[in-house]
């Protein structure tokens, strides 16, 4: 977690927090206990923009190849896969040395499963976890990486001397610190960083070069490049790596851009009633009233977030206090009012379903039960 007193203001103003109060970072996600209610949560964020890649972190262990399938299924973009190297050094001592599985574990299973089930296609493979070298990124690819995450390194060419006190406030480095003393001794520079991922390719091109490959597209999950070494002791020799390097798979298959997935966002409520209609349209771009009606059913999920997400594209701060209406009658789907931004007023008749207000950013929602119920609304 983040200790409070390393929660200063600025910090406090970017987590919508309170300075000094510690923090959990990352959060935990109280709405996702099971994969619907991910592929839920994948598709919100979808709605709050459009025109992002959705990516879904996942640890390195054993049967993590089935939970990416089922995040594939959902329609994610990319799929992390975490090894158990890398972290924080403010991670507990538990978690550093008792947490995860070697990158390349969960990766090999990852892109073999998605293979099986006709998934490898529609995603891009993206691994982490104290990759150091060219090679760690040509091993990466050869198990079925096409992305790749590098964090530990570039922190030590920054300057980090792995002192495992992140936590404390107390870097004598001045790189993980808000002391301003302390952030004086930070040496570091962008060229730095620059510098290493430069040396970082060249490695990577002479291997592919004596492998005789021209692109990391040709390498993705090429493990017939791949062999066990032969002058290794009694112990490791008794590591069976047939499964991690098997080779019956398509080694040609990769991700495909026309395989995206299709979340057909233009059949949603959002772009084919509201957004097409002119009066929103102006109230967006020059901050008159609109309202307008809409009929809805359990099935329109996310109601109303790609409007919210239009609004903040053109207006930073959201609009005045109820600048655009909409009143809702019928069932509200999942995630009713997700996100919306200030300006944005949803008044529901009827009912809704989970998620009812997720994430809300300033906007207004007011849920009624129907005039001729014959129920009591207090006493439901």
């Amino acid at each position: 977690h983040l200790p409070g007193k390393k929660v200063y203001p600025w910090i406090a103003k970017t987590r919508h927090s309170t300075p000094g109060v510690s923090l959990i970072s990352p959060p935990p996600h109280h709405d996702i206990y099971s994969i619907e209610d991910l592929a839920q949560l994948i598709y919100d964020l979808k709605c709050a923009n459009k025109n992002a890649r959705i990516s879904v972190k996942l640890v390195s262990e054993s049967g993590v190849g089935t939970v990416a399938a089922g995040v594939a299924k959902a329609g994610a973009g990319v799929i992390l896969i975490s090894g158990y190297d890398g972290g924080t050094g403010a991670a507990p001592l538990s978690s550093i040395h008792n947490a995860g599985l070697p990158w390349e574990l969960g990766l090999s299973e990852t892109h073999q499963t998605l293979i099986a089930n006709g998934l490898r296609n529609k995603v891009v493979i993206e691994t982490d976890g104290k990759l150091m070298s060219g090679k760690d990124v040509a091993i990466a690819a050869i198990l079925g990486a096409e992305e790749f995450g590098f964090a530990t390194a570039p922190l030590i060419t920054l300057g980090c001397v792995m002192m495992r006190a992140c936590q404390s406030d107390t870097c004598p480095m001045g790189v993980a610190t808000q002391n301003p003393e302390l952030r004086k001794r930070f040496k570091g520079k962008p060229e730095y960083v620059e510098n290493f991922m430069r040396f970082i390719a060249q490695q990577l091109r002479e291997i592919m070069s004596e492998l005789g490959v021209k692109s990391i597209d040709e390498l993705v999950g090429r493990t017939d490049l791949l062999r066990v070494k032969e002058s290794i002791d009694t112990t490791d020799v008794k590591l069976d790596l047939s499964r991690i390097l098997m080779k019956d798979f398509d080694k040609t298959l990769s991700h495909s851009p026309k395989n995206l997935y299709d979340f057909e966002l233009e059949k949603t409520k959002d772009e084919s009633v509201l957004l097409a209609s002119e009066d929103i349209r102006k109230a967006i771009k020059l901050g008159k009233k609109a309202k307008a009606s809409v009929k809805l059913q359990s099935v329109d999920r996310t109601f109303g977030t790609l409007l919210g997400a239009e609004i903040t594209r053109n207006n930073e701060d959201g609009l005045k206090e109820d600048t655009i209406t909409i009143n809702c009658t019928g069932a509200g789907g999942q995630s009713f009012g997700a996100f919306i931004p200030k300006g944005l007023t949803l008044n529901l008749v009827g009912d809704s379903n989970d998620y009812f207000g997720k994430g809300l950013s300033g906007g207004k929602l007011i849920v009624k039960a129907p005039k001729e119920a014959k129920y009591n609304p207090h006493e439901n």
